[in-house]
């Protein structure tokens, strides 16, 4: 029995060594063949752009072509779970951001993928803030302004965003909960026609994207009032943070990481962060996020992990007290 025993734990000792040197031997290797960036939406908004400009930086770094696949659908759901039922060996990516790893699996209970569990985190590339805007018809120059003027108007006071569940509608709703407004939510299929509809005067207020407003501002087509984050923006410096209102914690960024799917060899996860960490925080790609609105990061994947981890709780609180319901 004895012998039996030994036998039994050199064999897993063995098998635990043979693992090891072919996951370090596959970073060692990786990549051999292209690799792919699923992006979860149409082509054309900004988490297509980030993964392009990505791409072909990468590129360079791994020396292999790195490919942009876009899987639109079911707010991001369809890309996402692609990813996550792809064989764990690094050459299948997700391009992550709020709406498919952390608001849609509070706001969807049949979301068939867990945003934790399913995907190795890789790294966290960039963030967005999100600005509070509002149509130059509207009498109020700071988010201050607007809880005044939506606290003696309760309920008349419209607001729009690119669909029910999308960060611009829970940044509003999140808005709300924090400074106790009733404002009414009119959502529209998309970033670009809820702006449309901000600039005609259809609705009054909204959060948008810093890089998709940043053209507009210029023109005075909608005023920015208020930048949701800790501190301005050195990208919007103009702007004061909502903080400044007096409103306390109201971060809210629209974000862009890229994940692998579950139980993807170590070693191959660090390869890939290094490499995308690098062309991130690059000069050129500095520069060129700059003009898309994008403040570029670079992280651990412990602390990726740790930021997606904190969405999920805050989005889901929102979700819950706000009483949202998917379309």
């Amino acid at each position: 029995m004895k012998r039996i025993v030994n036998g039994a734990g050199a064999l897993l000792a063995a098998l635990t060594l043979s693992a090891a040197f072919c996951n370090t031997a596959a970073a060692q290797s990786f990549p051999i063949r292209p690799v792919r960036i699923v992006v979860p939406f149409t082509p054309g908004g900004a988490n297509d752009v980030i993964a392009r400009v990505v791409a072909q930086k990468l590129t360079e770094q791994l020396g292999q072509q790195v490919l942009v696949d876009n899987r639109g659908g079911a707010g991001g759901a369809i890309g996402a779970e692609l990813v996550a039922r792809s064989p764990a060996d690094g050459y299948t990516l997700l391009l992550a951001n709020p709406g498919p790893n952390a608001i849609n699996p509070m706001l969807q209970p049949k979301t068939p993928y867990d945003p934790i569990k399913d995907f190795s985190m890789v790294t966290l590339m960039a963030v967005s803030p999100q600005v509070l805007v509002a149509h130059p018809s509207m009498p109020v120059r700071s988010a201050r302004d607007l809880v005044a003027l939506a606290k003696s108007k309760p309920g008349q006071i419209n607001y729009g965003s690119s669909g029910t569940g999308a960060i611009t509608h829970l940044s509003m709703e999140f808005f709300k909960a924090k400074t106790k407004t009733d404002m009414v939510h009119i959502p529209y299929k998309g970033a670009n026609i809820s702006l449309t509809e901000l600039v005609g005067g259809q609705v009054s207020v909204m959060f948008a994207a810093l890089g998709s407003i940043q053209s507009m501002l210029g023109s005075q087509r909608v005023r920015a009032i208020g930048i949701a984050a800790r501190e301005r923006s050195p990208l919007l410096p103009g702007v004061p943070a909502i903080s400044e209102s007096g409103i306390t914690d109201f971060e809210v960024v629209n974000w862009f990481g890229i994940d692998a799917p579950a139980n993807t060899p170590r070693p191959v996860v660090e390869r890939l962060n290094q490499s995308i960490n690098r062309v991130v925080q690059s000069a050129d790609s500095r520069e060129r996020f700059s003009t898309m609105g994008f403040i570029p990061r670079g992280t651990t994947p412990e602390e990726f992990e740790q930021h997606v981890k904190s969405e999920i709780v805050r989005w889901g609180s929102v979700i819950k007290s706000q009483n949202i319901k998917p379309e």
